[in-house]
């Protein structure tokens, strides 16, 4: 395995590559990039560490390689990798941040105001690659070590899938997305809203007959607090209970959701035997098959057609499954209420109203000054008073003041249009890899020829 490993890194000459190590539920931190670095130049790889990782990937036509053991990995040190791009960290980074060729920039997997959106782990890394101002005003005030140097802005890559707001709703139903984050690890009652304030959120929602709920709770609600967990349960109960009273007709079944279904697993699922093992994964998975990912763009976006026209429009729905992704409800919804977290921060990109609810036993005031991601937002307490207020905002936009706001907030948040994310994704990564390729292998000469992140280069003298 390791003579192939060799030969295959020798063949392909990866320049620029994705690390990532994580537990089962956590590939969607992964899986949010794959499509931003198969926009690269050059040569991107995807690096794991688990092997049941190999399963949990969404489908690309990057190379995977999964290198469970250190020995292994350091033979990266020998390669052409000039750039690893971190959306996470882990109790196994450390293990790759030791080889010296290689430079690595943190991007995280989502941004917010919460203190894990400014972790003193960051500084470990070469560089910290934020989405705009904003994140870079946050490392400075939080003072864990990270210079202003080594922050760089490139927006958010991934959010060109959220459709720009196109006014108000003009059918029967304003859609509502309420997408709590989770209770965190720190254990701050204002980390998610579910406990103290989801149940009287969704009732407050669910007691204007022209509101159709989307309910997305994050998936690791109930993981650290049992009180969410049950909180979760209680509103999806009310969420089953209001379409029982609100029951009609529905459509009819011609077959094309399962039909598109079928078809996606089969682009997403059937490249691997049921019983291939992760090296029979990895071996495959080194040379993807061309156009695949176009492919299943495509099929995706089918899906989700299929999937909102199978709905009746007046029926609430509870999102837990991974499709429809959260970008699919974020284009559904007319406005957005969720808590200090990188959903507020994505859902910015669109323009669009949004709510965040206020569980930190602090002032409107304080609390707005605390998570600047509440600027440009509807403050909600606990109790849901001002949720039919917001609501009316939503249904006239004359009535909403907050309009210029969420304009100047998402430059702040997102950086600006243009140069576009992806462009400034790119750039970034070529300028980390021309220092990179500055601090050459010992030996190697100074006329040596190089491969960089768009191609080759020959160092200049």
């Amino acid at each position: 395995m390791l003579d192939w490993f060799d030969a295959w890194l020798a063949a392909y000459r990866p320049t620029v590559g994705l690390y990532f190590s994580g537990g089962v539920s956590s590939a969607y931190q992964a899986n949010m990039w794959l499509e931003p670095l198969a926009k690269l130049g050059g040569r991107p790889v995807v690096v794991l560490r688990e092997r049941f990782m190999m399963q949990k990937i969404a489908a690309t036509d990057l190379p995977i390689i999964c290198l469970p053991k250190v020995s292994t990995l350091l033979r990266l040190e020998q390669s052409t990798l000039q750039v690893l791009i971190h959306p996470s960290n882990s109790g196994k980074t450390s293990q790759v941040l030791r080889i010296p060729t290689i430079k690595h920039t943190f991007v995280n997997h989502g941004e917010s105001d919460k203190l894990s959106s400014c972790n003193p782990y960051a500084k470990a890394y070469d560089e910290v690659w934020v989405a705009g101002p904003a994140a870079r005003e946050r490392y400075a005030a939080a003072q864990v070590g990270v210079e202003d140097k080594d922050v760089v802005e490139i927006g958010r890559p991934q959010l060109d899938a959220v459709r720009p707001y196109e006014g108000p709703p003009t059918g029967t139903y304003t859609t509502v997305l309420y997408a709590p984050t989770w209770e965190g690890w720190d254990g701050n009652p204002g980390n998610t809203s579910v406990i103290e304030a989801g149940e009287n959120l969704v009732r407050a929602l669910l007691a204007d007959p022209g509101v159709r709920l989307l309910y997305k709770p994050h998936p690791l609600t109930g993981s650290v607090d049992a009180r969410a967990g049950a909180a979760d349960l209680r509103i999806r109960e009310l969420v089953r209970a209001a379409n029982r009273e609100r029951a009609g007709e529905r459509p009819v079944d011609d077959g094309e959701l399962s039909r598109r279904a079928q078809e996606l697993d089969r682009l997403t699922l059937a490249s691997f035997r049921t019983a291939a093992d992760s090296v029979e994964r990895m071996l495959l998975q080194s040379t993807p098959e061309p156009g695949r990912a176009e492919a299943v763009a495509r099929a995706t976006a089918a899906w989700e057609r299929a999937y909102w026209a199978s709905l009746p429009e007046w029926e609430h729905q509870v999102v837990t499954d991974a499709r429809p992704a959260l970008y699919a409800c974020f284009n559904r919804a007319d406005l957005l209420i969720s808590d200090v977290s990188s959903v507020v921060s994505d859902f910015l990109a669109s323009g669009k109203p949004y709510a965040v609810a206020n569980t930190s036993g602090l002032s409107e005031t304080a609390f707005r000054a605390a998570f600047p991601t509440a600027g440009a937002a509807t403050v909600l307490t606990p109790d849901a008073a001002g949720v039919p207020a917001l609501l009316d905002a939503v249904r006239h936009p004359e009535r909403d003041a907050l309009v210029g706001a969420r304009a100047a907030l998402k430059r702040r948040l997102l950086g600006p249009d243009e140069p576009s994310s992806q462009e400034r994704f790119d750039m970034a990564v070529q300028a980390l890899s021309a220092v990179a390729r500055r601090r050459r292998l010992p030996g190697q000469r100074r006329d040596e020829e190089t491969v960089c992140a768009s191609g080759t280069l020959t160092l200049p003298e």
